[in-house]
């Protein structure tokens, strides 16, 4: 089985895409389900968190079984202890419900009710792919499709072997090798998509860095966990950090 790593895919990353921002897919992929536009606002300041007592790592991060699929456990030595899951105190005027995105420290909160907050580490955009702004949650999938750019696959002849034409294009199908990972939740902003994601990942070790095209990257075990208690709907809001540019859904 090949499995498309972030290593791998950051060399068929384009050039020309650090002008602007890029994402994770060039098509949107079929809606599973849809939401109300996102009335913009502006996003508030976060405060720093206070660290609650961490859980067992053995059981947050253990072998998953999820339908025909299975997770693997992440080894201990795959993730800086910093980018576990935990429980934090955490002051802010957002809604419980509400997902805050700190790129610049790499982290993301679920807010929740009584200024607690579940905290998740994160891997974000790298240099020249780094936004900041706000967005809805429009669909939800599991294990879902990935949709390189064409401007990839024509870099990456290699790529040729691994795609094949779904549904909205041509892509790969989901599943433990592909890089979207075991679930991704689809940002828009009114009735434009992005193209960024916040999603799993194949390569648990890229957690707490800045190497994305722009899409925000979960532990497969964590993306898991926000996304049974993230509804459809649920507003995003991506702090500001050096070098960020402010989202613009895609007019495509």
């Amino acid at each position: 089985m090949v499995f498309l790593t972030r290593r791998r895919l950051i060399a068929g990353a384009s050039i020309s895409a650090a002008a602007g921002l890029a994402g994770c897919a060039s098509v949107k992929p079929a809606p599973a389900i849809n939401a109300l536009a996102l009335a913009p606002a502006a996003a508030p300041p976060a405060a720093p968190p206070v660290v609650a007592e961490a859980g067992d790592f053995k059981t947050t991060y253990g072998e998953v079984k999820d339908g025909q699929f299975t997770v693997p456990a992440v080894k201990t030595g795959q993730v800086n202890p910093a980018f576990v899951r935990k429980s934090v105190t955490y002051v802010t005027r957002e809604a419980p419900g509400t997902i805050v995105i700190d790129p610049a420290n790499h982290y993301l909160y679920h807010v929740e009710e009584g200024g607690k907050a579940t905290r998740y580490g994160v891997g974000v955009g790298r240099e020249g792919f780094v936004w900041s702004g706000e967005a809805t949650i429009k669909s939800k999938q599991e294990w879902p499709d990935w949709y390189p750019p064409k401007e990839m696959i024509e870099r990456r002849p290699d790529l040729k072997r691994t795609v094949v034409e779904l549904q909205s294009g041509v892509g790969m199908h989901g599943g433990p090798s592909n890089p979207l990972g075991a679930r991704a939740m689809y940002l828009w902003q009114g009735d434009k998509d992005t193209l960024f994601r916040i999603h799993g990942t194949n390569e648990p070790s890229s957690i707490g860095h800045s190497e994305s095209s722009g899409c925000i990257r979960m532990i497969n075990q964590d993306v898991m966990d926000l996304y049974q208690k993230t509804p459809v709907g649920a507003r995003v809001v991506v702090l500001g950090s050096r070098g960020a540019q402010p989202l613009v859904a895609s007019r495509s």
